[in-house]
């Protein structure tokens, strides 16, 4: 059987996500025409720190899944998103697991629900939704920012009205009015002040979301990987563990 190999995009996929981007090293290859294996990304990744299993696991999530493009208002990145394809279907005690998974990686309890072999995790914008394929089952991960749209837009408003009136009070000539003054320039502070704030605050945020949605749809991605165990092992399992 022929070896898999991977583009230059996925090489590039796979040793940011196994670095950790942008923490993580930078790690610098020369791209090959035909493609890399993964022992060859193994052995770069070896002479930058960065452990052959993260580079297993990275490979493994990029050939699963993908990021859709993110959602964006005004060129700022609003909606983040994450799928991850499975080879199999999950057990009702995997989908448990990936639920405690959620609420601590996001720090938010959630509420669950089930349509028949639908799976659904939300959290107020954030969603995770557990679907069944013709070859297993598939992980969408997915939320937006609501307020962005309307701090972004309503403070690039407000710098406009402000400019618009401050044009209308200089053809009229009511600069000598002290307190129109002062209202048009506070109306541009302000609005200038909403949207450098989100400005600021929205892509901090669209990078954490996706760097959790990452981590979560890898560490689902490495659970699939191994055969599915009927729910009562896994719960035994469990109950071993933590009677250790």
């Amino acid at each position: 059987m022929t070896e898999r190999r991977y583009d230059d995009a996925e090489v590039a996929a796979i040793f940011e996500r196994a670095a950790e981007a942008p923490e993580g090293p930078l790690v610098r290859y020369a791209p090959q025409r035909e493609g890399m294996t993964l022992a060859e990304l193994q052995a770069i990744g070896r002479e930058v720190g960065i452990p052959a299993e993260s580079i297993a696991l990275a490979a493994q999530t990029v050939s699963q899944g993908s990021a859709p493009p993110a959602r964006r208002f005004m060129g700022f990145p609003i909606g983040v998103a994450r799928t991850v394809q499975l080879e199999r279907r999950l057990t009702d005690a995997e989908w448990e697991r990936i639920v405690v998974d959620l609420r601590e990686t996001f720090e938010a309890r959630g509420s669950v629900r089930s349509e028949g072999s639908l799976r659904q995790w939300t959290n107020g914008n954030l969603q995770v939704l557990l679907e069944p394929t013709a070859t297993g089952d598939r992980v969408r991960l997915r939320t937006t920012k609501s307020d962005a749209t309307g701090m972004l837009g309503g403070g690039l408003g407000m710098v406009g009205a402000s400019v618009g009136m401050g044009a209308l009070a200089a053809v009229q000539g009511a600069f000598g009015d002290t307190g129109m003054v002062m209202a048009i320039s506070f109306l541009g502070i302000l609005g200038a002040g909403m949207f450098g704030s989100s400005a600021i605050r929205v892509p901090r945020w669209a990078r954490t979301r996706q760097q959790q949605m990452e981590e979560v749809a890898a560490r689902i991605a490495h659970m699939a990987s191994a055969p599915s165990l009927p729910d009562e092992s896994i719960a035994a399992t469990d109950d071993a563990r933590r009677i250790r």
